[in-house]
């Protein structure tokens, strides 16, 4: 099981992330002043549309994807947790529940968030090293 602590890790070990807390105390991951990741708790209206079927349970995050071909190519993947709604349609991202996806999806997910949102240079340094570059370190 997934937790928000488990998203946190991720997308702060990429290159100039941070992690705010919105005025609606919610947690929300950004790069180069664009938001990739947000919790996304349902609100009532999100809970009226999901009619008589039961809504995923436990803590969800919205996470930016490239464009809606994007988020189609994902959702059709089937990865568990993964889902859309209403409200989100003609939004360039997913929802995910973490009581049930997998580390490895959601880790790509953190990262192809990331990606969507980070500026072209910065992408282009990150894709080039396979990963996150060398920060310095913190000074005690």
């Amino acid at each position: 099981m997934a937790t928000l602590e488990d998203v946190s890790a991720l997308a702060r070990r990429l290159p100039e992330a941070t992690e705010e807390v919105s005025a609606r105390g919610r947690l929300v991951w950004s790069v180069g002043g664009k938001a990739f990741a947000w919790e996304r708790p349902f609100t009532k209206a999100d809970l009226r549309r999901f009619g008589d079927a039961t809504p995923p349970d436990g803590p969800i995050v919205a996470v930016r994807v490239e464009d809606l071909g994007e988020k189609e190519v994902v959702l059709a993947a089937d990865h568990a947790g993964f889902f859309t709604t209403p409200h989100f349609e003609g939004y360039p991202a997913v929802l995910i529940a973490l009581p049930v996806v997998a580390a490895p999806a959601l880790e790509e997910a953190i990262t192809d968030g990331w990606l969507a949102c980070a500026p072209p240079s910065l992408t282009e340094q990150y894709e080039q090293g396979g990963g996150a570059p060398a920060r310095p370190p913190t000074p005690p």
